[in-house]
Formats: structure tokens, sequence, C-alpha cells
């Protein structure tokens, strides 16, 4: 049990700093504003929920699954910041919210406090990327290395839904003026993001293209 604890101690740790729970509260603030609390509470349960399932595909499916289509991380990367672009463009200038038009606006659990803000391209590349050596690896006992991905992604997404759910706590505190500039200042850190996010897939797709020159041009040097 010591080893169990452990790895999920690990992979908390890991996890944790990427999914930033406190952001994604912020975005929550400025997505959900003009919903009653009930609505609130079920778009927090499916964020948590599709953050889940996000993670846990990444871990047992997302080589299979990105060999299969030929998705780079560099791939990953652009297209998730193109998204976030997008949608942080919406709330850095949000049109006029009709009543009519709230419950439209509540379809916001999976995209993008999902994905790409919560279990975003960072979180599912280094998920994928340590997937393999986890699955292999000596230090732990093979039914803890069974057991604990699900339990670190389940903890993961419970402390997300915690923090979801005390958002209401929150907008009490910072008022309808103070969610108004939270989601607005969310929205220029998500353009920010995704425009970061698509630097990184750029220069990776760079690096990867002197590294193949520089060993397609050794061999004739030599």
């Amino acid at each position: 049990m010591t080893a169990l604890f452990n790895a999920i101690v690990l992979g908390l740790l890991a996890l944790l700093p990427l999914i930033n729970p406190p952001t994604t509260v912020a975005l929550f603030l400025g997505l959900s504003k003009g919903l009653n609390e009930k609505e609130k509470n079920r778009q927090a349960l499916l964020t948590s929920i599709y953050v889940f399932i996000i993670m846990a595909c990444a871990y047992y499916i997302g080589e299979l699954v990105m060999g299969a289509f030929n998705i780079s991380i560099p791939g990953l990367r652009i297209a998730g910041g193109g998204i976030l672009v997008i949608i942080g463009l919406k709330m850095l200038f949000p049109k006029p919210v009709q009543a009519s038009s709230i419950q439209e606006k509540a379809d916001f659990a999976f995209m993008p406090l999902a994905m790409p803000s919560t279990a975003g391209p960072g979180t599912i590349a280094m998920i994928i990327s340590s997937s393999s050596s986890i699955k292999h690896s000596t230090n732990f006992p093979q039914w803890v290395l069974l057991t604990a991905p699900p339990l670190i992604f389940l903890l993961t997404a419970l402390i997300l839904w915690l923090c979801l759910r005390s958002s209401g706590i929150i907008m009490k505190a910072i008022g309808e003026s103070g969610v108004d500039a939270t989601a607005r200042l969310m929205g220029f850190l998500l353009v920010c993001m995704g425009v970061q996010f698509a630097i990184n897939g750029v220069l990776e797709i760079v690096q990867t293209l002197i590294d193949n020159y520089a060993q397609a041009v050794a061999p004739a040097v030599s």
C-alpha cells in the first residue's frame, strides 16, 4: 500500500501543476456568468468527468490514436493553441448576452473547460509521452502500475470538481463586475496561452527539421 500511495502522490505532483485548478476556476467564473446554481454545479460535474475521460484515454489509447491518424505532439499543440485563441477572443470581446442565449452559453464543460484549458495539449502530451515508460517501469510492483493511473486521474478530477464547486463563494466575494473583469482577463490569458502553444508547436517542428538535417549531413561530412 505504501508503494501505491507513493505512486499516487508522484502522479498528482506531476499532473496538478499542468491541470492548474485555480486557473480553471477563474475561467469557469467567466463562462458561467448568468447561469443558475444548478446549471453551474452540472457544468462543474461534467467538466470533471470529461477531464477524467480525457486523461484516461490519453494514457491508455493516446499513442494508438495519434499513430493511427498520424498526429504529432507539435500538431496537437498548434491545434489546441488555435482553439484557445478563438475562445479567448470571444471572452475578451463578448457579445451582449440575452436571456434566450443563456442555455446555449451553458455548453462549455467540454470545450473549453475540460479541453484544451484543463486537460490541454501539455497535459495530454505529458501523459502520452510518459505512459510507455510508466507501463514498463521497474520502480513499482506491476499491480501498482495497473492501479495507480486510474486512481490518480480520479483524484485529479475530484480535486478539480471541488474547486469548481467552490466558485460560488468566490463569485459572491468579487461581485458581478469582478466576474466580468475576470472573464476578460482570462480571455486575454487564453489568447496568450494559445499563441504560446502554437509557438511551441512550431518550434518543435523546426527543431525536428534541424535535427533531421544534421543527421543527414553528418555522414556526408565524415
